[in-house]
């Protein structure tokens, strides 16, 4: 009897490590991906699709376990593995290719730049889930196309009117990454 429940609470121990290690590996690809926003290695529209990726998995892994009484299958556990291996390729490959986010020397530029490092520090703190995170970087990479397109048609500037209509626009993206943060 001693010995079954030895191996009970080995298999606890082993299936708490296995959640843990899980959760662990995704903290830290958090933490890659809040660096390469932070310092521009990782443009908006990439972190949106990185992040929509996380947000797949995290319903996936939610979902097997729901299905397996909290756990999950030795199988599940390795398929887990290999999204997260590919996962992690990805960022190394975002973060590494010749895409980098400028934002200008400008007041528009600023607070982009500013917008993103809020959302870096809420991808870090936990504060921002994947799902969060996806959504407010495809705002932002909306915004980024829309001053990249208005400055190439105005010959490198943007126009009075297009000047106050983004920073409408980031007002509202500001609002929206607090409110997420603190929701």
């Amino acid at each position: 009897m001693n010995r079954i429940f030895g191996y009970s609470l080995m298999a606890l121990a082993l299936a708490g490590m296995t959640f843990a290690q899980v959760n662990e590996r995704r903290e830290n690809q958090q933490d890659r991906i809040a660096n390469g926003v932070a310092d521009g290695q990782l443009t908006a529209g990439e972190t949106a699709h990185i992040e929509n990726n996380e947000k797949n998995l995290n319903h996936e892994i939610a979902g097997d376990r729901t299905a397996n009484g909290g756990k999950l299958t030795n199988a599940e556990k390795a398929q887990v593995n290999g999204q997260q291996n590919r996962l992690s390729g990805r960022i190394y490959d975002d973060k590494h290719n010749a895409a980098t986010q400028h934002y200008g020397n400008n007041e528009v530029g600023a607070r982009r730049k500013n917008q993103q490092e809020r959302i870096a520090q809420g991808i870090r703190s936990g504060k921002l889930n994947a799902g969060q995170t996806a959504k407010l970087e495809h705002q932002e990479s909306g915004i980024n196309h829309e001053v990249h397109n208005d400055r190439a048609a105005d010959g490198g500037k943007l126009t009075p009117g297009e000047h106050a209509r983004v920073n409408r626009q980031l007002n509202r993206e500001s609002t929206r990454i607090y409110d997420k943060k603190h929701n």
